[in-house]
């Protein structure tokens, strides 16, 4: 899609939420004006004295500015629990997170598959005490464990080779049964 569609598409979403605005704005009118008309005929016919029919026309406007003026506050809380409400996802045995996801931490909020699909892997504690990802194994298997500490993905990524290299290590050394 180009910026020319993207323009167009964006056009046309305002458009059609104008109009929908307009056509709210126009029935509020009409039942104002339909209040006016009512207010006014009860006045002239002697039913209610002007005073009652100024202030429950009164209360009317006040009614229809207060229905438009919670309608966003409305809207956005409906938004809020429906965003609370909405089903969680487990990844206590591991995941993939495919497009962006908020997720809270200890110093506030964090963004994770903002870039493209991340991995969530669980951790486990060595015997050493140290904290490292556990590696799936049969019982007589100790887990490896890799501790990797980097700065920003850059520098993660030039330690690649070297990450690759420990693993091919490990492998053959379990294999020879060390």
């Amino acid at each position: 899609m180009d910026a020319d569609e993207n323009d167009f598409d964006a056009s046309l979403s305002g458009a059609t939420a104008l109009s929908g605005v307009m056509a709210d704005l126009e029935a509020r009118s009409q039942r104002f004006g339909s209040a006016l008309t009512g207010a006014l005929r009860s006045a002239t016919t002697g039913s209610k004295g002007l005073e009652d029919v100024l202030k429950g026309l009164g209360n009317r406007l006040t009614d229809i500015a207060l229905a438009a003026g919670l309608k966003p506050l409305e809207s956005m809380l409906g938004k809020a629990v429906g965003g609370i409400l909405a089903p969680v996802t487990a990844f206590a045995d591991g995941g993939v997170v495919r497009s962006p996801s908020y997720f809270s931490m200890a110093g506030g909020t964090g963004l994770m598959g903002e870039a493209g699909a991340e991995a969530i892997l669980p951790l486990q504690r060595g015997a050493d005490g140290s904290l490292g990802v556990a590696a799936a194994g049969g019982a007589s298997t100790p887990p490896i464990v890799f501790n990797v500490t980097a700065s920003d993905a850059a520098s993660f990524r030039k330690s690649e080779g070297q990450i690759s290299a420990m693993l091919a290590r490990s492998v053959a050394r379990g294999r020879r049964g060390l």
